[in-house]
């Protein structure tokens, strides 16, 4: 019997945090009251002391642009930060060296923690993806894409499986929307 993937979900604050609304004020370099990726890249930087790539900050602005402008306001910033915060924190519980880089096996251990079983197979596939640098580990802005990714995915088969199997039958189209919304 399958179970139908949790997905991972962070404490949400219940009110709006003080700091990170400052945060997205100055982040938000034109003052419309929206940040595009461009603006959440310049305020992003990984262990490397290099901005996010243009793919994370891309899906991250996705994951929570409810009106597909291309842009979050400050409430949805509040929200991808409860997201981000969250996934940093499991990232650095298996980034035990500080390089900024986690191997397969913390990969494997790091989605365990967040209510993913992954195989084994799955797990190489996702570093051997053609986008990342290294195929035995992945950085810190290549975990939130792929977490976004993830997340992303497991709404849309939540939505589908309306049952709790834990499995769905898909059209090709659907399947194709899925595909193409999941994407930045």
């Amino acid at each position: 019997m399958f179970q139908q993937p949790q997905g991972f979900v962070p404490s949400q604050p219940q009110a709006p945090n003080p700091a990170v609304d400052a945060w997205f004020q100055a982040v938000d370099r034109d003052h419309s009251g929206e940040i595009n990726w461009q603006e959440l890249q310049s305020a992003l930087v990984n262990a490397q002391g290099e901005n996010f790539s243009p793919l994370s900050c891309k899906m991250m602005i996705s994951m929570f642009d409810a009106d597909h402008t291309g842009t979050i306001n400050s409430q949805e910033f509040q929200q991808l930060y409860a997201y981000i915060t969250q996934w940093l924190v499991v990232f650095k519980n298996y980034d035990r060296d500080s390089s900024g880089s986690i191997e397969e096996n913390e990969l494997s251990q790091a989605f365990l923690q967040m209510g993913f079983r992954f195989s084994n197979e799955f797990i190489k596939f996702l570093l051997n993806r053609s986008d990342f640098k290294s195929h035995s580990k992945i950085s810190v802005d290549q975990f939130i894409v792929v977490c976004v990714q993830i997340q992303k995915f497991t709404e849309a088969f939540k939505l589908r499986d309306t049952e709790f199997k834990g499995s769905i039958t898909l059209g090709f189209e659907d399947f194709l929307s899925i595909a193409l919304n999941c994407s930045p």
